[in-house]
Parts: structure tokens; sequence; C-alpha cells
């Protein structure tokens, strides 16, 4: 039987990467899994090998997310456990961007974490526990250039998540931010042969997640940062 702490776990803005291997660890450790995306045909194979439960959802629509946690509630139970892995990105000269397009942006991974972190607080607070984690980025700590819509949306997250965590934490609501700093290896983006782990490997991610909520309340992490160890400092 599992140690693990957490019976059931939603991963908002499931897609490849850092979702498949956080569902694949969850669910190996007998967690029920739910995947939520705007596009759940893209998870099937996913959805498959792992036994998850699939929710179609738009993070940038109160009625949306509202209505995500309540299916899957009943769907899963809690949950006990909430990541919100979604993000958008937008990239251009600042002068030439579109306020439209970077208005959208902001709404999936600034607006969506909030609406994600309020109905994730409004289904544990009463029950006394649980896990909110937000998926960071570089640009949650330094901007690019050519990239102001995502550090804009990524340091609003993280704002998110130390104001979240100081007021969820003392109700027993562990909340915490993860900076993946550097490049996630994937089909598109795989390691150079000059370079052996110069990107980060989606599984050490996602047991890093895994690590962090196992963590006794006593010292609990608010921040996590990961990047390759092949980064000169």
């Amino acid at each position: 039987m599992s140690d693990f702490p957490y019976a059931s776990a939603l991963i908002v803005g499931a897609g490849s990467g850092i979702s498949a291997s956080l569902a694949r660890q969850l669910s190996a450790l007998g967690v029920k899994v739910g995947l939520a995306a705007r596009n759940i045909e893209k998870l099937q194979a996913l959805l498959e090998e792992t036994g998850a439960s699939a929710f179609s959802a738009d993070v940038s629509q109160p009625a949306s997310v509202a209505a995500l946690f309540e299916e899957a509630a009943a769907t899963i139970g809690g949950p006990d456990v909430v990541i919100f892995n979604a993000g958008a990105r937008v990239r251009g000269p600042l002068a030439e961007l579109d306020p439209a397009e970077v208005e959208k942006a902001i709404a999936t991974t600034a607006f969506g974490g909030f609406l994600v972190a309020q109905q994730a607080a409004q289904h544990m607070i009463p029950r006394g526990r649980g896990a909110i984690f937000f998926t960071g980025a570089s640009a949650s700590v330094k901007g690019f250039a050519q990239s102001a819509p995502f550090a804009m949306g990524k340091f609003a997250l993280r704002g998110l998540a130390q104001s979240a965590a100081r007021e969820l934490g003392p109700m027993g609501i562990h909340v915490a931010h993860f900076v993946i700093d550097g490049g996630v290896r994937s089909e598109i983006r795989p390691d150079r042969a000059e370079k052996p782990d110069g990107t980060l490997l989606p599984d050490a991610i996602a047991q890093t997640y895994i690590d962090v909520l196992r963590q006794h309340r006593s010292a609990w992490s608010l921040e996590v940062e990961v990047r390759p160890w092949t980064e000169n400092f």
C-alpha cells in the first residue's frame, strides 16, 4: 500500500511533457488523476496508459473552471492536489505586439491561475488539507527580449503563489511554485550530443513535484527551482 499522502489529483493545462510524467507517476502511486485541457483529444494515449479521467476546460473563463471542479469532484473525488500547468506564449517586439493576443495570453497564464487556485481553495479549505502547485518558468524571475507577455503572466503566477501560500498554508493547504529554469526535453527538443542533460527530463521534474508533495508540513517548500546541471551559473 502506498504511503502517499493524497488520493486524487487534478492537472490543469495537461499535455505531453511535465503533465504526462506527473500523470504516470501519480497514477503509479494509486492516485486518481484528472487531466484538464481545452483539447482533450490529444490526451487519448495518455488516458489509456494511466487510466486518468479527462475534462475539457478553458481556464480563462470562470464558469468553465467552476464546472471543471464540480465534474472533477464527482469523478475522481477531492481533488486533494491541483497542479496548474496552463500557459500561453506570445512573442514579438514590444512595439508590434497585438494587444488582443497579449490579453488572451495573460488571461490564460495569470487569470487562469487565479481561477483555478480559487476553486481549489474553495474545495480544500473545508477539509483543512490539500496542495496547490503552480508551474513557472525562467520567465517567472527574469524577462527576456520579445517575450514580455509570457514574463508578465509568469511573474503574476509567482506572485499569486506567494500570496496563496501565506494565506492558505495556515489552513493546511500546501502551495508551491516551481521555476522550470531551462528547456524541457521532448521529441522536438532533444539533448544535443555535445551537451548531455542540457535539457530537463520531464520524469525528473515530475519526481521533484512528488517529493514536494511528500513534505511534512513543518518544512514545506514554497518555491523550488530546477535547472540542468550543465548550466553555468
